[in-house]
């Protein structure tokens, strides 16, 4: 009887903080404006999720691999290959493709551009915070959220 309590008290120490991070909730944020990026992180990380920032998109797809991020909010105009091109090719991944992708901008065009990239929704900027998290969290919870 020690012995099996000695072990579960092991198994415990080992796995328990797994635990913690399988919880947690990732997101990753793409957009070169510092504003919206400092916003949005204050939000989210408010809400208890893990926040992620990236200002570009070089080696997005890479980025995408290592943070394997549970919903991304993708700007159109983010330097290098732009928000249309990074959400098609973290579409186009197998592996990645099933991850929700929110894709925001202040262009008329919203949602055209969205529906161009491949993306699962849009926020017009400049967005409304509850609009911000009703969105992120419904993805997250599994929920479809119509498009606003």
């Amino acid at each position: 009887m020690t012995d099996e309590i000695e072990d579960l008290d092991m198994l415990n120490k080992v796995f328990k903080p797994y635990a913690y991070f399988k919880m947690v909730k990732r997101i990753l944020i793409c957009d070169d404006d510092e504003d919206i990026l400092s916003i949005c992180t204050y939000i989210l990380e408010e809400s208890g999720w893990e926040v992620h920032t990236r200002k570009h998109c070089k080696n997005i797809v890479e980025t995408v691999e290592e943070i394997q991020p549970d919903i991304i909010l993708m700007d159109n105009w983010i330097p290098d290959m732009g928000g249309i091109k990074a959400t098609q090719a973290i579409k186009s991944r197998e592996g990645l493709s099933n991850i929700p992708i929110i894709y925001f901008s202040a262009n008329n065009e919203v949602k055209a551009l969205s529906q161009a990239a491949g993306a699962d929704n849009f926020l017009a900027k400049p967005f409304d915070i509850d609009e911000l998290e009703k969105v992120v969290s419904g993805f997250l919870k599994g929920e479809k959220i119509p498009q606003i």
